[in-house]
């Protein structure tokens, strides 16, 4: 099965499903892969930190990039047959300026600053990562066998 998850949303599911996000410019996507039970989850996080709408963070902590990232690790690590973070295959894709350079506020750079951040303190590593740029993305993760595929101005590639 296909789930689509929208801005400022996150999913997860298990093999064989697939997991899509779309439309993403300067949001962050963030793919976690468990090659051993084939479980894994995508979150696209709008906005970097959380700070700015405590109360909308409380209902909604898959909008920030700050409360996103812990949530959809700890959510994760809840499932079961799920391993221990060290074996996860964590990658990124957006955090772009679609807006180009004259973009006031940043806030791709600043999405990608706080994702660097969370995976400092969670101790975990990019296994690839797709940012920066203009043009617009889909990611898909297919959870039956743990590929990051981008797509973006009608190129496809495994990230």
């Amino acid at each position: 099965m296909k789930w689509v998850v929208p801005i400022g949303d996150m999913k997860i599911a298990q093999s064989p499903d697939q997991l899509v996000t779309d439309a993403l410019g300067s949001c962050l996507c963030l793919t976690v892969y468990d090659p051993i039970s084939g479980v894994g989850g995508l979150l696209h996080a709008m906005l970097p930190l959380s700070k700015i709408n405590l109360k909308k963070a409380q209902s909604n902590p898959f909008m920030f990039v700050d409360t996103g990232i812990p949530t959809l690790f700890a959510q994760l690590s809840a499932q079961e047959n799920v391993t221990s973070q060290d074996k996860w295959v964590v990658k990124a894709a957006g955090c772009g300026n679609p807006m180009g350079p004259k973009e006031v506020f940043k806030i791709g750079e600043r999405n990608y600053r706080v994702l660097c951040e969370s995976l400092v303190t969670e101790g975990i590593r990019l296994a690839a990562e797709a940012v920066g740029g203009t043009a617009s993305r889909t990611i898909c993760l297919d959870l039956a066998n743990g590929q990051t595929i981008v797509s973006s101005n009608g190129a496809e590639r495994v990230l």
